[in-house]
């Protein structure tokens, strides 16, 4: 209750400060968040030092804007970066249509592959050693081929 309190003593210039301090953790802590609450913050502010405003509507103001300008940020912005690397934590699904030399045979329907750096392990019909393959798919370190 004291932030009620605080609000109701001081008034607009509360939403002013607060509004700057929100501003200066986005500097400390970035990722475009504490801009918008900031703003609303001080538009609030403004608003409750130009009319006067009952502390309680200050919060329904001050929530109205902060949703409404996180809102149209987040559809102004649009979707995230996207990766240059779309396969970096999924090392297996860059393999998928490639083709290759078995080093070892498969048999009875499992064999081990060597590929780039990594000895991986795979699974499709019994073949003998030095057969070219396509891998059709992967599913975490075990890779599924078919004679090419």
């Amino acid at each position: 209750m004291q932030v009620v309190d605080f609000i109701a003593q001081y008034g607009a210039w509360s939403w002013i400060v607060a509004g700057l301090l929100l501003l200066g953790l986005e500097l400390v802590l970035p990722g475009g968040v504490l801009v918008w609450l900031g703003a609303a913050a001080l538009v609030t502010g403004v608003l409750s030092l130009s009319i006067a405003v009952f502390w309680p509507l200050q919060f329904v103001i001050f929530g109205a804007l902060a949703l409404v300008a996180i809102w149209l940020w987040l559809r102004v912005r649009g979707p995230g970066p996207v990766s240059d690397r779309p396969f970096l934590n999924q090392r297996a699904q860059r393999y998928v249509g490639r083709e290759v030399v078995l080093d070892q045979p498969i048999l009875d329907g499992v064999g081990r592959l060597s590929l780039d750096d990594t000895t991986w392990r795979v699974t499709g019909p019994d073949l003998a050693a030095g057969v070219r393959v396509r891998i059709v798919s992967a599913q975490g370190a075990e890779l599924t081929v078919e004679a090419a």
